[in-house]
C-alpha cells in the first residue's frame, strides 16, 4: 500500500513541491522523498491545460486507434448459421460463410486481425481431443477460407484443448482428473502445426501448460513455418470472468463445476506473472497476453515495463457482458465506457486489445474522425 504526502508549505515558484511516498509492505515501511520539478499553486494550476479542447488534445498521452483492435469470433458448423450467445448480447456464433461476411466488414473498418474460437459439436469431442488437430477441422477450414478471401487480414487461432475434450479441461487428464502437462503439450504441438499448415498467421496457446511455447516454436521451425508468430497467453488467470465465453464455445457444461486452478494463475499473484512472461519470451513467443483485462491492468503495466515486448490484453466475455448489461439497463453510456475502458488498456501499456467491442469501437473511431473539424 502506498501513501503520498505533499509538503505544500515548502513550495515556491523557485522551489518545487516535495512529495513523500510511504510504501507499506507486510508491515514494513519505506519512505522516499522526490521533487515534482514544478512549483506550487497558484503558479501551477493544473486546470489551465484542461480548459479547452485544443490544449487537452495537445497534451494527451495515449491514443486508441483501429490498429489496436483484434476481433474474437466464435465459429460453428453449417451454412447460413448465426446463433446468438445469450450471455453476450450482440455476439453471435457464425458458420464459415457468415464469418466471411463478417470479415468483409472488419476489413472495411480497417481492423487488422481476427481471433478464431471454434464451437465443436459434441460428437467430435473426445478424451484425447484428437479433433483439435484434424486438418479438416472447423478451425482449420475457417482459417483457409479467410486467408483465401482476405489474405491481408491477420488470423489468430486458439491453441488449447478445452473446446475438444469431453471434460472441458484445456488438456488431457489422468484417472484422478488432474491435467497432464507433457502429454497435453504433445497434442498442442499437433494442433499448432495444423493451424500453421492451414495458413494461420498467429497461433495463440491459451492452455497455460509449462514448456509448450518452446516446443511449439521448435516444431514450427522444423516444419518450415518460420514466420508463424506465437502469441502466448503468458499471464492467464484462473478468473471468474470467463463464464460467458465457456457458454459460447460449449465447454461450460463439459467442465461441470470443475476448475482450472492447477494450471491457470492465481488472481492474487503479480510477481508470478513476470516469471511466466519471461519463460514464454525465452522460449520464443513473439507476443504475450494478459487475460483478463480490466481487473489486471497492473499486470499489463508491469509486463510492458519489465520486458518491452509486444503486449496484448483480452477484454474477456465477462467484462463485455457487464458493460453491455449495464448499458442496456441505462445505467451507463455504452460508447463512453467502452472507449474509456479500451483507452485504459493503452494507458497501461497494451499494444493490442482483443475485444468483442472491436467492430463497434472501430465504427465509433471512424465516426469521430469524420465529424472532426477540418
Amino acid at each position: 500500500m502506498r501513501f503520498i504526502l505533499a509538503h505544500l508549505h515548502d513550495a515556491t515558484p523557485s522551489r518545487p513541491v516535495t512529495l513523500q511516498t510511504r510504501d507499506v509492505i507486510n508491515g514494513s515501511q519505506t519512505v522516499r522523498d522526490f521533487d515534482t520539478g514544478r512549483g506550487g499553486f497558484p503558479q501551477v494550476r493544473m486546470r489551465r491545460m484542461r480548459r479547452d479542447t485544443f490544449s487537452r488534445r495537445l497534451m494527451r498521452e495515449h491514443h486508441l486507434t483501429v490498429d489496436d483492435l483484434v476481433y474474437p469470433v466464435f465459429v460453428l458448423e453449417g451454412n447460413g448459421q448465426r446463433e446468438a450467445v445469450a450471455s453476450m448480447p450482440g455476439v453471435e456464433r457464425l458458420s464459415i460463410d457468415e464469418l466471411l461476411k463478417e470479415a468483409a466488414e472488419l476489413v472495411a473498418l480497417g481492423i487488422p486481425a481476427v481471433a478464431l474460437f471454434p464451437v465443436t459439436p459434441l460428437s467430435c469431442k473426445s478424451e484425447d481431443a484428437r479433433e483439435a488437430y484434424n486438418p479438416d477441422g472447423l478451425a482449420q477450414r475457417a482459417v483457409r477460407a479467410l486467408k483465401e478471401k482476405f489474405p491481408d487480414l491477420g488470423v489468430i487461432t486458439d491453441v488449447a484443448l478445452d473446446p475438444f475434450t469431453t471434460h472441458g479441461q484445456d488438456g488431457l487428464i489422468d484417472a484422478a482428473g488432474y491435467v497432464l502437462n507433457d502429454e497435453t503439450v504433445n497434442v498442442l504441438i499437433k494442433q499448432a502445426l495444423s493451424h500453421a499448415a492451414a495458413g494461420a498467421d498467429v497461433v495463440a496457446p491459451s492452455d497455460m501448460m509449462d514448456g509448450r511455447i518452446g516446443r511449439i516454436r521448435a516444431a514450427l521451425e522444423q516444419a518450415g513455418q518460420r514466420n508463424t508468430r506465437i502469441l502466448a497467453y503468458a499471464a492467464k488467470y484462473a478468473s471468474s470472468f470467463y463464464g460467458p465465453f465457456r457458454d459460447a464455445v460449449g465447454s461450460a457444461g463439459n467442465l461441470a463445476g470443475g476448475n482450472k486452478y492447477s494450471y491457470q494463475m492465481d488472481p492474487a499473484n503479480s510477481n508470478e506473472a513476470l516469471w511466466e512472461v519471461s519463460l514464454d519470451l525465452d522460449e520464443g513467443a513473439d507476443m504475450v497476453m494478459v487475460k483478463p483485462g480490466m481487473p489486471y491492468l497492473d499486470i499489463v503495466r508491469r509486463v510492458k515495463d519489465q520486458f518491452g515486448a509486444p503486449t496484448f490484453v483480452y477484454q474477456v466475455s465477462g467484462e463485455y457482458a457487464m458493460l453491455k448489461a449495464a448499458s442496456q439497463n441505462g445505467w451507463l453510456d455504452e460508447r463512453a465506457v467502452v472507449m474509456e475502458s479500451l483507452l485504459a488498456f493503452k494507458r497501461a501499456g497494451a499494444d493490442g486489445i482483443l475485444t468483442y467491442y472491436a467492430k463497434q469501437a472501430a465504427q465509433w473511431l471512424r465516426d469521430a474522425a469524420s465529424s472532426a473539424p477540418c
